[in-house]
């Protein structure tokens, strides 16, 4: 598209220089051919008229909607022709032209009248071909800006899509990692007989959410990503259905332009669909739309729908009434409908897929065979930990760098035994280890392995005390109780607020300076994301914290 865009550009340029070229030629036997003035003058006039429609040609594909106009067939083909035919008058003037020159013959005018006639006649189709062109595009033009006004009446919960600025730090799986796994899931799409929905479960930290960001993204790659939505409890609109089936369609739209019209008519015969039930939205917004879309115009067979973490959806009716409706959402013809749905196997989850019993497939995560989970976490802690060690030995001296070696084959397979089956074990601890607040990476890789002796509890407490314990460390203790009593203050409210608020927020809700909010925050990084603006909130990583 883009070359094309570009031969379009270049040709209506080419079409204004010949023009000019035309014209300054016919000008000249103007002044010498005294028998042809009266079809000099007309053919300068077509000529005129086509330099005029080539140059608003120009200035509108050089405007703020060119890029649409750059790829019309017509507008293509109208100034191709109009590029050829003045090639041919300019050749013809300027052959005699240099014929005369060289003293062969007198300059003579090259054309009959009939000659003209015809040349004339197709210039004005050319123009004419144009400014049709351009007006059927600007009509599609206005056309498609209305249809982007009502698609944009769609409320959409920010940050759900794969994709999203929100999501844009979190982690895919590493290549050679989940490698049997992802290939399970791609031949599940594939399968023309396979169940519509497949569910990934596992408990908490295992990599779920990374698994899905992979899917979407591998998804998205190959053009049959429909839409994604990531669950996140705590963000108002990431934790119900209110906006689920509105941001679905939304995304529908902008995959698949096709469909982006008839969620346009459904929005304009029935104003009120975004304010009804979910199950009306369901069929209306998507289901009805994709029953709609001609089979030429569809460039996959295959359909993708990723929701992650059905299970921070806070209404565990909205869970099984959305499971039910997954059930029911058979593919349209020609196209198979997939939706990958991951989620901890928490009991409305649970009982929502029984009452669809036969109607999907599942794999149960932290059941995969333990020698696939340590490969996947030694692939990951071995690209992490030396993209730390390479990070710290570019920005210290010489003296302090750490070995090529770091962390060992030792100290990796310690840490591999500490995190099967959690990937969110792996993913602190390197956040942890690289987080040069708290002090130099070889010092907090001890500090974890030390915990590996001393814990007795679960993987998870295991996974998130050296963080904790580095809050008090160095502490007097006469100042001990109130560090923890601040640290209860501040990080219990991020727990459990309904929305995210930023330091500032925070401090004022709390009557505490934004300093103290940030004491307590300056060594959680690795479990918190602390955005390095006062006015941007402050969200947990993971659930699990």
């Amino acid at each position: 598209m883009a070359l094309e865009g570009l031969g379009i550009a270049a040709n209506v340029i080419a079409v204004v220089d010949l023009s000019a070229k035309v014209l300054s030629l016919c000008f000249q036997y103007s002044q010498e051919v005294k028998n042809a003035k009266h079809d000099i003058d007309r053919l300068c006039d077509e000529v005129k008229n086509l330099k005029t429609s080539s140059e608003n040609a120009d200035q509108l594909i050089n405007g703020p909607n060119g890029t649409k106009l750059q790829v019309s067939r017509e507008l293509r083909f109208a100034v191709k022709a109009s590029k050829d035919k003045l090639e041919e008058v300019r050749k013809k003037l300027d052959r005699r032209k240099t014929m005369s020159r060289f003293g062969i013959r007198a300059l003579k005018w090259p054309f009959q009248s009939k000659d003209v006639e015809r040349i004339t006649q197709g210039l004005v189709h050319c123009r004419e071909a144009i400014s049709l062109a351009l007006q059927v595009d600007q009509t599609t033009i206005i056309l498609n800006v209305d249809e982007k006004m009502v698609l944009n009446r769609l409320p959409v919960a920010e940050g759900a899509a794969f994709d999203s600025h929100a999501e844009e730090h979190n982690s895919t799986c590493l290549p050679n990692t989940r490698v049997e796994l992802l290939d399970h899931i791609s031949r599940w799409i594939a399968d023309p007989d396979a169940k519509t929905i497949f569910w990934l479960n596992g408990m908490a930290g295992t990599g779920k959410s990374t698994i899905s960001r992979t899917v979407a993204r591998s998804r998205s790659k190959s053009g049959d990503l429909g839409a994604s939505f990531f669950f996140k409890r705590g963000e108002t609109d990431r934790a119900n259905l209110a906006k689920f089936f509105p941001t679905v369609a939304r995304q529908l739209a902008a995959n698949i332009p096709a469909l982006a019209t008839h969620i346009k008519d459904t929005i304009d015969a029935d104003s009120t669909i975004l304010g009804k039930a979910v199950r009306e939205q369901l069929d209306k917004l998507i289901l009805g739309p994709l029953s709609k879309i001609p089979q030429t115009s569809r460039n996959v067979s295959s359909l993708v729908i990723v929701v992650d973490a059905l299970d921070e959806c806070e209404s565990d009716n909205d869970i099984r009434r959305l499971i039910g409706l997954f059930s029911d959402a058979h593919s349209p013809q020609f196209l198979r409908l997939r939706i990958f749905v991951t989620s901890r196997p928490e009991l409305p989850i649970r009982l929502g897929f029984k009452d669809v019993k036969g109607s999907y497939q599942d794999l149960i995560l932290h059941e995969i065979p333990a020698p696939v989970i340590e490969h996947d976490i030694l692939t990951f802690l071995h690209h992490e930990l030396g993209q730390i060690r390479d990070d710290f030995n570019m920005s210290v001296e010489d003296e302090r760098k750490l070995p090529s070696d770091w962390p060992g084959k030792s100290n990796l397979n310690r840490l591999v035994t500490m995190a099967i089956p959690l990937f969110i074990f792996a993913a602190t601890v390197c956040r942890f280890i690289g987080d040069c607040r708290c002090g130099n990476p070889d010092k907090q890789l001890r500090e974890v392995l030390n915990q590996m002796g001393e814990s007795d509890g679960s993987k998870l407490g295991m996974t998130y005390s050296p963080v904790l314990k580095q809050q008090l460390t160095g502490v007097p203790r006469h100042q001990k109780q109130e560090i923890v009593d601040k640290f209860r203050l501040v990080v219990g409210t991020i727990v459990t607020l309904a929305s995210p608020l930023s330091a500032f927020a925070m401090s004022q809700m709390l009557d505490i300076t934004s300093d103290t909010v940030y004491d307590r925050l300056d060594m959680l990084h690795s479990v918190l994301n602390v955005p390095s603006t006062r006015e941007s909130p402050i969200r947990l990583l993971h659930l699990s914290f």
